[in-house]
């Protein structure tokens, strides 16, 4: 954590690494599971760094405990691919457990070989979006009793289900689509009594702001296209009656100079009947 900026805001990943020190916490004996659960909701509250730096004041410095320390400059930006994103690197989280309570693994962390996770009247989500992977196939191992949990992925990504519910259930309804190339392998795998554990597919929140961008644009370029073809079919519309016009106005004039001409011919032949009685 950073003491030097308490007023800054955390982001959801400053949140989950402070949340895995007090599950390790937890592991180690050091808090006890009503500490923990203080802890861990405060953790989740918060929302500066100077809210979540005293929640793990008071655990020694010489084990995982010491809150990590949060880099004020931006990360590199991603090469977009999926080579950039199974990186081999250390996990950041390789468990998770809700007791009467909840738990979330979402934004960007990295994905173990192997995620373990419980939730006894609790919940939890693991949201693989926006994550890295340490292996080209990961496991996602869920137990639920009287619980539940969801697993979300992004597109392109192969899921494979194969945990044992019992009154509960895995929902299977992403298996078989294929994945991209290149793209990780995630199984889905665990067991759930009295409980169930989601599978579903969605793009990144910046993808799908994305995707509105591009219908927006769509959306005004179909606009401007069908104003287009309404002011061309205006203007075939006016020019068309200025001919129609012209044309009457053109017939009138015909019918005027016929009209003169037929009274000249009279005028003429009168002139001629009265000359020639004369």
């Amino acid at each position: 954590m950073t003491d030097d900026a308490p007023e800054l805001r955390a982001s959801d990943a400053d949140r989950e690494r402070v949340a895995e020190v007090l599950r390790d916490a937890l592991a180690e004996g050091r808090l006890d599971m009503t500490e923990f659960e203080e802890r861990l909701d405060a953790t989740y509250s918060a929302r500066t760094y100077g809210e979540l730096a005293p929640i793990t004041r008071d655990l020694p410095v010489g084990t995982v405990a010491e809150a990590p320390r949060v880099s004020m400059t931006k990360e590199p930006a991603r090469d977009g691919g999926w080579a950039g994103r199974i990186t081999g690197a250390e996990p950041s989280s390789t468990w998770a457990v809700a007791v009467m309570s909840g738990f979330q693994r979402k934004g960007r962390w990295t994905v173990p070989g192997r995620f373990n996770c419980f939730a006894f009247w609790g919940g939890g989500e693991i949201d693989l979006r926006e994550a890295d992977f340490s292996a080209g196939e990961v496991v996602i191992n869920c137990v639920a009793v009287m619980g539940g949990m969801n697993v979300v992925v992004p597109p392109g990504v192969e899921v494979i289900v194969r945990g044992i519910g019992i009154m509960g259930g895995f929902d299977h309804s992403e298996e078989g689509v294929p994945g991209d190339r290149g793209a990780p392998r995630v199984v889905v795998t665990g067991f759930a009594f009295w409980g169930g554990v989601g599978v579903e597919r969605k793009v990144t929140r910046a993808e799908r702001q994305r995707l509105k961008e591009e219908r927006r644009q769509e959306k005004l370029e179909r606009r401007a296209a069908r104003r287009e073809l309404h002011s061309a079919a205006r203007e075939d519309a006016e020019d068309a009656h200025r001919r129609m016009l012209d044309d009457h106005r053109d017939m009138l004039r015909e019918h005027r100079d016929d009209r003169r001409d037929r009274r000249d011919l009279r005028r003429e032949n009168r002139d001629r009947r009265r000359h020639g009685e004369d």
